[in-house]
């Protein structure tokens, strides 16, 4: 479902993507590790198509995103670190108009069920955004996912802020997307719950996958090491 090709995006001098190549396919969540600058960040907006790349392809559902903007769209959900919603609007309304704008018409029984799928308490349905907590507001992201049918599942910092039981429920959601066949790339800081909810994590560094794993094939305490002495960080001796 994702496939970057050699993926390169350059700002004059400075290289914030070189040559990256990363395959998602259906029911896999992979997880790209890194810190800020690493260009996590700047790979989910290429295939957003936000920003052009200056060599290479990405490919959403076999399109090239940089020739089919509009069509790979229509595939894709995003939930950035910060969920733009309308603070006047209640979690139904929200629900209602993205889904709208995505071509999709549904009854409010039909809002609410995508609501409920994606864990939110029915009491918030009918409450104004501006109300909600973080991770409220990226449980109505994902019902705008469901609601979307999305197939690829683009995810920017999502369990930032989150306290420990948000960032639970919201990895359960992932897992849960999975079951459907969605093929989701995470960017994050957080390893442990890359490790939770990943089939697949990524470690980058100035632009480059530095390391892979199947997430199955190594511990929290390995993946930590790696990703110190990839980012040249020194371990914590006690």
């Amino acid at each position: 479902m994702i496939i970057i090709d050699h993926l390169t995006k350059r700002y004059g001098a400075q290289t914030a993507l070189d040559q990256l190549n990363l395959k998602v396919d259906k029911g896999e969540i992979y997880c790209l590790l890194g810190a800020n600058g690493a260009g996590k960040t700047t790979t989910i907006n290429l295939l957003l198509g936000f920003i052009e790349p200056t060599s290479g392809s990405a490919f959403i559902n076999q399109l090239n995103v940089r020739e089919n903007p509009k069509n790979t769209k229509r595939y894709l959900a995003y939930i950035p670190e910060n969920l733009m919603l309308y603070p006047s609007l209640t979690a139904v309304e929200n629900l209602d108009y993205f889904s709208g704008i995505a071509g999709k018409t549904f009854s409010i029984s039909d809002l609410k069920g995508f609501l409920e799928e994606a864990g939110l308490q029915s009491q918030a349905f009918n409450k104004r955004i501006s109300t909600f907590s973080k991770g409220m507001r990226q449980k109505v992201g994902i019902a705008i996912a469901l609601a979307k049918d999305a197939k690829v599942l683009l995810l920017d910092e999502p369990t930032s802020g989150l306290d420990p039981k948000a960032s639970n429920e919201f990895g359960l959601l992932l897992q849960k997307l999975r079951a459907k066949g969605v093929a989701t790339l995470m960017a994050t800081h957080d390893l442990f719950r890359a490790k939770e909810v990943a089939t697949h994590i990524g470690i980058m560094k100035d632009g480059q996958l530095k390391q892979q794993f199947k997430a199955d094939d190594i511990s929290l305490p390995e993946l930590e090491t790696a990703y110190l002495k990839t980012m040249d960080y020194k371990e914590l001796k006690v």
